[in-house]
């Protein structure tokens, strides 16, 4: 997976400024975009959502089938919260 950039983005899309913070290929933190929450880039697609629909027993290819996804960025979406939590149990450790 690629390392996100820290830098803030500006394209524009359809004629309109598409502004985000990049955290990974496929997703991103626009500002103005479900509260600045992750969401797969150029959608409103939440993350989180995705990923509680793979709590809920959808395979990667029914959930990215559903939100014409590739299936690269829901694997995307997966590798993010592992790391997401491989951090948060570190900082536990540290504490502890």
């Amino acid at each position: 997976m690629r390392q996100p950039s820290k830098q803030f983005v500006c394209e524009i899309v359809e004629g309109e400024p598409y502004e985000y913070y990049p955290l990974g290929r496929y997703i991103v933190a626009a500002r103005g975009v479900c509260g600045g929450r992750p969401t797969f880039k150029y959608t409103r697609i939440d993350v989180h959502h995705a990923l509680s629909l793979l709590a809920a027993e959808r395979t990667m290819e029914q959930v990215a089938q559903g939100y014409a996804l590739p299936a690269e960025a829901v694997q995307e979406a997966l590798q993010l919260a592992a790391q997401a939590f491989d951090q948060q149990s570190k900082k536990f450790a540290r504490q502890g």
